[in-house]
């Protein structure tokens, strides 16, 4: 499985065909489609709202996935339930794809929580700040799942996908994950969204090759996709899932896309980027294609786009009042959930932090 770019669906629409991965979405019924299209369209008003409330100090940073929403849907609705997801801070259309309230999401950017959800309930391990750590992770738990599987004599009914982007596969825990992957022919997809930027560093200055060409150098498949085409991701991830579920071992998918906004809300690109380069991909935008695939197959009338609209909006006013009503947790819960039983470094660091915080004159002291 190794091509230049896969693409199923232009910007402007249109429907290409392609041998290989039209067999992969031949089960998308037109109602999949309208699915695949609201999940497209949540996604950005959770992204919109979430940089809206950092701007007005209600989070303390947001990484943004603007643009990168069909990257995200598509690699998400692949997944079979028994997959298990490893994001980086930015997967949030794929969070919303495992059933994660968005809700969580921010508890996490505002500060009130070190996760936010369960992350056995939704097969989608926490977010990683640490850049490129839960490729490691993915790849360990990758490797329980054979091990697992050869233990009881089954066959491995699960696939596991680890997400990063383009800045990360410079790292050495994502490099490292690669070379473990491919000894132990781990049933584990590595999902790079290329947004071309990592945080002022451009993709020129990060590879000299295309960074699904690196895979062939751990000894394993390597494609790059539209990462703006949900059809063609969903495609192209079924594919790769469905391999290492088959005992075929790890593979590279490269999702090459745009970071429409900025790294972070801490971030200001205008002052590394070019205004005209946006203007191009503003044109290839993910939502729009997929309307326009929609309009022109008349799958959908007027009503629908006015529905979902709705529907966003009744979800943005949840997440404004949810967020700004979050209770904060005492200074100590952060010391809660380090690890599954009592530690003693972390027992004495507690004793420590609750030590410090009573050398503070109550409210209203003098």
């Amino acid at each position: 499985m190794t091509s230049e770019f896969i693409q199923l669906l232009t910007p402007e629409g249109e429907r290409v065909p392609d041998e290989t991965y039209d067999p992969w979405i031949a089960d998308v019924t037109d109602e999949h489609l309208r699915g695949l299209y609201r999940d497209l369209l949540l996604t950005r008003r959770v992204d919109v709202e979430a940089t809206a409330l950092q701007r007005q100090g209600e989070l303390g940073l947001w990484a943004s996935c603007l643009g990168q929403e069909a990257a995200q849907v598509g690699s998400g609705r692949a997944l079979l339930a028994d997959d298990f997801a490893f994001p980086t801070y930015r997967e949030h259309g794929v969070a919303i794809t495992r059933g994660v309230d968005p809700m969580s999401l921010l508890g996490l950017f505002r500060g009130v929580s070190n996760g936010g959800w369960d992350p056995h309930e939704h097969n989608f391990a926490l977010y990683t700040i640490v850049i490129g750590n839960q490729c490691l992770h993915a790849v360990g738990y990758a490797m329980g799942v054979q091990m697992e599987a050869s233990r009881s004599g089954g066959e491995r009914s699960s696939a596991v996908i680890a997400y990063f982007g383009d800045g990360a596969s410079s790292q050495g825990d994502v490099n490292e994950a690669f070379v473990f992957a491919g000894s132990f022919n781990a049933p584990v997809v590595f999902f790079c969204q290329n947004n071309q930027w990592a945080i002022s560093e451009p993709i020129e200055r990060q590879s000299r090759i295309p960074l699904y060409r690196r895979a062939s150098g751990f000894g394993f498949p390597g494609v790059r996709v539209d990462g703006n085409d949900v059809l063609a991701v969903l495609a192209v991830t079924r594919a790769h899932l469905a391999a290492a579920r088959e005992g075929q071992g790890p593979s590279l998918i490269e999702a090459f896309t745009y970071r429409m906004g900025a790294h972070t809300t801490s971030d200001d690109p205008t002052r590394y980027r070019l205004a005209s380069d946006l203007e191009v991909w503003k044109l290839k935008d993910p939502l729009e294609r997929l309307r326009s695939y929609l309009w022109r197959r008349q799958l959908v009338d007027q009503s629908f786009f006015e529905a979902l609209d709705a529907e966003a909006e009744a979800l943005a006013v949840r997440l404004r009042e949810g967020c700004r009503s979050m209770p904060e947790p005492p200074p100590e819960a952060m010391f809660t959930h380090v690890y599954a039983g009592p530690h003693p470094l972390v027992t004495e660091e507690r004793a420590a932090y609750a030590a410090y915080l009573e050398g503070f004159l109550p409210e209203g002291a003098v």
